[in-house]
Formats: structure tokens, C-alpha cells, sequence
């Protein structure tokens, strides 16, 4: 598929794929894909930054090639290695071959075909569909030693491999890279990059991406998740409440055929959030379990009402 004309075109390339964007996401992606840059998206845990990169490859019938960094990232794991295994058999079958007495050609063990490419250089690989979707996800848990090696790689799209020479891309791979902003990430990546902040949303636009990641819920089933997933996050335990939890709640309640959240379901439905901190629902006096007791108590009120 084409790359959408407008942020109109692709608000609604989107839409399509149940991911709500607002018009300066969408803006900000459109010119990313217009000029060939990277965008880096910055924004709290469950906000959809990584979601809009499937979203994308998926509307746009692109491979999704994905990096999820971590302390320690070395390039045997982001960038390629060689298939030494591959490389001593052949070593091996040489000796076999001169043993018998039968002339045998040395190989070329650094034939591309024992090159294992990973996300960074398969990313750099022609595609009949075109250039693939390149996810750097989570660039602010990565080391600072690999950002810097990722200045080079954004700005000339090329990898040297010392042995066989310089692999450089076609066309530019789409590039979003994500953090959760857990450190700052260098002044130098961002210069490389287009740069939006995807802010939490609203209770409204919540209101929508839940709906829309669950089309077959009740407005009201919708509204009420939403209502409890706020409430939690104005707690002293805000990271535990964001709207992939809200989408969380919907699914599994409509899984189970609720189309609204009843008291017998708060506590069993809070464990989703709170799957590491059961004991805090139990925890007499604690914001939890305030939590807890208000909502069971709307939901009463609504109920009887």
C-alpha cells in the first residue's frame, strides 16, 4: 500500500485499525513518512506508542520488525551476527575432504548465507512490499554506548560489516522509536528524529480507544471501566492504572458475556491491574482498598437506581 497523502488519509489508515490518534499524532507520523526521518515517541507506560507501529505495518501491509532494548543490548542481538556453527561444519567438511586425498576448495566463511541478520540490518533488506515498519521500542532501557551506535545507523541507514563491507538500505526503513523516558534519552538521537509526546488521555478519548478495542461492549460497560481506571490512577499507585488496563478490563468482562461491571466482578477485575500487589486490596486502611469500597459502592448505587 501507498504511503497516506495527508494525516487526514492516515488518521483514517488508523481508524481502520482500531488505534485512536488525534491530529498532531497523526501529523507528526505523516511528515515522518514524508521526509524519510524517525520518530521518536516519548509518553507513559500504555499510551499506544508501540501499539501505532503495529498499527501502521499492519495498514500498511509492511513488515514489522521489532527491537525491544534492554541493559546489556549488544549488536549479536540487535544488529547481526555470524553463524559460527555453520562456519566450523564447513571447516570441518574441508578436513574430511583433504583427509581422503580429494582436492577441495577452501569456502568463503564470510559468505552473506552464514550472516544471521537481526531487526537493525534485516530492517536495511529490500522488500517487494516495500520498506519495512523498524520498531526500537523502549530506547531509554537500552545502554548509552548502544544509542550512540543507533546515531550512525539513523543517519546514513547503512551497517559496516567489517568482514564483508558497508550494507547500506535502498529506501529508509519507517523508524519509530519509543521511550518510556525512565532516563533521558541524548540530545543527539533526538536531532535525529521527529519527536512527538503522546500525553494520557482524557476520560473522553479513553472512552473511545477502549470502545473501539472492544467494539462489542456496552457504552455504559465502557464508561464505567474507564471510571475505575481513572479513580485508580489518582491514587498513590498511578502506574498501575493506564488505558491498556482499561482495554484489559473491557475484553475480559466481555469474554466472560458481562456487558457491565457489577460488584461480584470489582475485586476479581482490579486483580488484572493489581496482579503483583494482591495483598494491597486486602490491606485495611490502605488507597487500594478506599478504592475499592467507593467503586463497589457506585456500582450498587447504579444498580439499584
Amino acid at each position: 500500500m501507498l504511503t497516506p497523502s495527508s494525516p487526514d488519509a492516515l488518521l483514517a489508515l488508523l481508524e481502520r485499525g482500531h488505534y485512536v490518534a488525534d491530529r498532531s499524532l497523526a501529523t507528526a507520523l505523516h511528515l515522518a513518512l514524508s521526509l524519510h526521518r524517525p520518530l521518536l515517541l516519548e509518553g507513559r507506560v500504555g499510551v499506544g506508542k508501540t501499539a501505532l507501529a503495529r498499527t501502521l505495518a499492519t495498514g500498511l501491509g509492511r513488515r514489522l520488525l521489532a527491537l525491544h532494548c534492554h541493559e546489556g543490548l549488544d549488536l549479536a542481538h540487535a544488529v547481526y551476527e555470524w553463524n559460527v556453527p555453520a562456519q566450523l561444519l564447513e571447516l570441518r567438511l574441508l578436513q574430511a575432504d583433504k583427509s581422503k586425498g580429494q582436492a577441495a576448495e577452501a569456502p568463503d566463511l564470510f559468505d552473506p548465507r552464514y550472516l544471521i541478520r537481526r531487526p537493525l540490518l534485516e530492517a536495511l533488506s529490500p522488500d517487494p512490499a516495500g520498506p519495512p515498519v523498524l520498531l526500537i521500542d523502549e530506547v531509554d532501557r537500552a545502554d548509552p554506548a548502544f544509542e550512540a551506535y543507533l546515531l550512525e545507523f539513523l543517519t546514513d541507514f547503512a551497517i559496516s560489516v567489517p568482514e564483508t563491507g558497508t550494507i547500506a538500505a535502498a529506501q529508509p526503513p519507517i523508524v519509530i522509536i519509543t521511550s518510556n523516558r525512565t532516563r533521558p534519552v541524548s540530545d543527539a538521537l533526538k536531532r535525529r528524529c521527529l519527536y512527538h509526546f503522546i500525553p494520557d488521555p482524557d476520560a473522553a478519548t479513553e472512552r473511545r480507544i477502549v470502545e473501539a478495542q472492544a467494539p462489542g461492549a456496552t457504552e455504559r460497560l465502557s464508561h464505567m471501566v474507564v471510571e475505575a481506571v481513572k479513580r485508580v490512577q489518582r491514587t498513590e499507585n498511578a502506574a498501575l492504572g493506564d488505558v491498556a488496563e482499561a482495554m484489559a478490563w473491557t475484553n475480559t468482562l466481555f469474554h466472560i458475556d458481562k456487558t457491565e461491571l457489577d460488584p461480584e466482578r470489582v475485586s476479581a477485575i482490579l486483580n488484572l491491574i493489581m496482579k503483583y500487589q494482591d495483598e494491597m486490596l486486602h490491606a485495611e486502611g490502605s488507597e487500594i482498598g478506599k478504592v475499592v469500597k467507593r467503586i463497589r459502592a457506585e456500582v450498587d448505587a447504579l444498580e439499584n437506581a
